[in-house]
């Protein structure tokens, strides 16, 4: 497969800049695998097209404030984005501009926290945090929530930076450690699951930590050549019992994003059945790919040429996925992680 196969073109004012102006309000594309139809709603509209018989699997992984601007000595301005963190305290980091760094130098973020230059691994920089205290709890009053690049606005303003921290994570988050919202459940209100509950559709949460993969463009001309990032994930005792019970019940599983079906599917490619594991995933799923677990999915619209739309282009097959994306931007649906999303039957 070719990566041209997974291009199309996006007029630019349909990438979303801002969430919408209450998280269910989004446009949400309901596609029947079966019927190869389009149903136009809005998200508050799920719990119309789902009942007892479906469980929803949802990411509950946390973003963290991992864009920081920190001075050298002569007061000169460092970008720092945290990737992950390797050992305790020690991170994989980007480094802007990179050229002015060197191994060994301290830089300074605030009066609570600095940071130690170790070394430069390729493109990316190994660096320690120094500080006392809790480092999240210190990095939610230094930190800067990581936007996608694809949201152009200017991270000095205050209210922009509000909305971020409030809008850019999903309700139900809890574990810390992604540097990327797992944006279909961006959507999601408090009330919305409640009412799931009440009529009888379940869920239950996986963690899978976020990390700049997601974004990693595909430069490969074949996309089989492609090779993904690992991303840290944890299913839980009571989560892989829940998930295991509604299959063995003939019941749907809901994947809530592509980093919850990244996560299932990857474990039972290794073990046949969802178990209480911490384990990381490089899984690539294109065309092709036969689903193990998952049965429905709810998602955002994703760039064009990325991992993301070849998974769901696997789901649905690539050509009702292109068909759908049509669809959507003659309709002025918004696009990418702040935009409306899908529900795939």
């Amino acid at each position: 497969m070719l990566l041209e196969e997974f291009n199309y073109n996006l007029p630019e004012e349909l990438i979303a800049q801002v969430p919408a102006q209450k998280r269910d309000l989004s446009k949400m594309l309901v596609l029947d695998r079966v019927k190869k139809d389009f149903i136009h709603k809005h998200f508050c509209d799920i719990t119309d097209f789902l009942d007892e018989n479906d469980l929803l699997v949802l990411n509950n992984t946390k973003v963290i404030p991992a864009r920081l601007y920190a001075t050298k000595d002569t007061g000169a301005l460092i970008e720092i984005f945290l990737v992950r963190e390797i050992e305790k305290d020690v991170w994989i980091s980007l480094i802007k501009p990179s050229k002015r760094v060197k191994e060994g130098m301290i830089l300074k973020v605030s009066d609570e926290l600095s940071i130690e230059v170790l070394r430069k691994d390729d493109d990316k920089w190994q660096i320690r945090l120094i500080y006392e205290g809790n480092i999240f709890e210190i990095l939610d009053k230094v930190g800067n929530i990581p936007l996608p690049p694809y949201i152009e606005r200017k991270m000095t303003n205050e209210e922009y930076k509000a909305l971020d921290f409030d809008r850019y994570q999903t309700v139900f988050a809890q574990k810390e450690g992604a540097v990327a919202a797992p944006t279909a459940g961006l959507h999601f209100t408090k009330e919305i699951l409640e009412k799931l509950e009440k009529q009888g559709t379940k869920h239950c949460f996986v963690t899978l930590n976020v990390g700049l993969g997601t974004f990693k463009p595909v430069k490969c001309e074949n996309i089989l050549e492609h090779k993904m990032d690992s991303e840290w994930f944890e299913i839980s005792e009571e989560s892989a019992k829940m998930i295991n019970e509604a299959k063995e019940q003939g019941k749907n599983i809901v994947a809530v994003g592509t980093t919850s079906v990244r996560t299932l599917e990857t474990v039972m490619n290794k073990y046949g059945k969802i178990i209480p594991i911490q384990d990381s995933s490089e899984l690539f799923i294109y065309p092709g790919y036969e689903f193990k677990i998952v049965d429905k999915l709810i998602t955002n619209f994703h760039l064009p040429k990325s991992t993301l739309l070849m998974l769901v282009s696997a789901m649905a097959t690539k050509e009702y996925i292109f068909k759908a994306y049509d669809e959507a931007i003659q309709n002025k649906y918004r696009f990418y992680s702040y935009g409306d999303c899908m529900l795939i039957r």
